[in-house]
């Protein structure tokens, strides 16, 4: 599938390399280094050059390219780019040019080993640190026992976990994170809403445990074949990891699995039906002739007193012919960024049920021919903990083990907006 696999730093220099087939030569490289990284127009990840394709992933200023000249699976080979630099990054931390320079040796280790003649293979974290290791040497006795244990993880039912796995304390976390996207009209018609969600795990649990976990009982996955009620949740899809048992969940939506050690991302999710917005952003904004524009906005908390919204960032729009803002606020801090043409207001938290207001007069130089102002939208970034935009809640979440052991289960909730919460006026 894939024929050659190549890291490049931003000078198009050649970091790692490694030729899968005979159908390409390492001179290969030079096609992408002319034809991407030396175009700056170049924005597609995928680049076909006659029957030669070339799928690139930016990471840190480093290029992570997988070529081919078969008609491979693009979903599957960005998968791949994607989970060596997870892989990567559980190695060695951040992945830049000093560290794939400092760890070439086992980075090339890495790549021979999940992927066998272009094919990809086991690249499960906790079976290559299993066996691949950048500590010391272990002796030739742990060694053969080890080994063995290597054999039955990797092809067992439970390739992603070992079962001597032990802790001294048990413990589970979940964290159920939502990006919401808004895009708002300037009369307050919403034109989209929608909630990407993922459900991040780490597991401290000795043994092979067997987990079940519960989700909303009125869950609906797919709307389109059953009628959900309208304080149902909806998911438009669902991805989980291979260690979930899907039958399981089709017929009781209950997420059953024997967990991975560490961290692990359980479960991904879109939804984009009965979408509950925390900020509600009302913005009036005038001009006044062509010297000024004022700006009265209000921005309100719809969640409950209990919770609070922080790191509350507003960024609104100016008139690229503004020579300085006069702002008034009563919650955090507002500063005009003339090299952005916007004005930066910051609210380091927001009670629920609280309305926070911004007023501000920017003042316009005067100018021969007169532009329309094109209005960009108002974006806003926050966090709120303890709450979720699609209304998802874990219902249970139990842990079965033989030797019955008591462990702690904790979950948190996080809903967050980041560039993509906008609002026009």
């Amino acid at each position: 599938m894939i024929s050659a696999f190549f890291i490049f730093n931003q000078k198009g220099e050649v970091l790692i390399s490694r030729l899968y087939r005979t159908d390409f030569k390492r001179s290969i490289a030079d096609v992408f280094r002319i034809q991407v990284v030396s175009n700056s127009d170049v924005r597609s990840p995928i680049i076909t050059l006659g029957s030669t394709s070339f799928f690139h992933v930016r990471v840190n200023n480093l290029y992570v390219v997988c070529v081919t000249k078969t008609n491979a699976n693009a979903a599957l080979v960005f998968e791949f780019c994607y989970r060596f630099i997870s892989i990567a990054k559980s190695y060695f931390g951040k992945v830049d040019e000093e560290s794939v320079k400092n760890n070439f040796v086992l980075i090339y280790e890495l790549i021979d080993e999940i992927s066998d003649y272009g094919y990809p293979q086991n690249s499960e974290i906790d079976t290559l640190k299993s066996y691949i290791t950048t500590e010391s040497v272990i002796s030739s006795a742990i060694a053969a026992e080890e080994s063995s244990k290597i054999t039955t993880q990797a092809t067992g039912a439970t390739s992603w976990r070992r079962g001597d796995v032990k802790y001294k304390k048990n413990e589970a976390f979940v964290d159920v994170v939502e990006t919401v996207n808004l895009s708002m009209s300037a009369k307050g018609t919403v034109l989209r809403a929608d909630v990407d969600g993922h459900i991040q795990m780490r597991a401290y649990l000795s043994g092979t445990p067997e987990c079940k976990f519960g989700l909303n009982d009125k869950l609906v996955i797919d709307k389109n074949s059953q009628g959900g009620a309208s304080d149902a949740v909806e998911l438009d899809d669902c991805h989980f990891h291979q260690c979930v048992r899907l039958n399981e969940f089709d017929s009781t939506r209950t997420i059953s699995f024997v967990p991975p050690d560490g961290e692990f991302e359980l479960m991904r999710y879109r939804s984009t039906s009965n979408v509950k917005l925390p900020l509600r952003v009302i913005p009036t904004v005038n001009e006044i002739g062509t010297t000024q524009v004022s700006y009265n906005i209000s921005v309100k908390a719809s969640f409950g007193n209990k919770l609070s919204a922080t790191n509350v960032v507003l960024r609104i729009p100016t008139p690229l012919n503004t020579t300085g803002v006069d702002c008034k606020v009563a919650n955090g801090k507002a500063k005009y960024v003339p090299a952005e043409n916007v004005v930066v207001w910051k609210i380091p938290r927001i009670q629920g049920g609280q309305e926070c207001t911004f007023n501000a007069t920017a003042g316009l130089t005067s100018t021969t021919t007169r532009q329309v102002w094109a209005r960009p939208p108002i974006d806003v970034d926050f966090e709120v903990l303890m709450l979720t935009a699609s209304g998802l809640i874990v219902r249970f979440l139990k842990v079965f083990e033989k030797s019955n052991y008591h462990s702690i289960k904790w979950v948190r909730y996080l809903t967050k907006a980041s560039g993509s919460y906008q609002i026009r006026f």
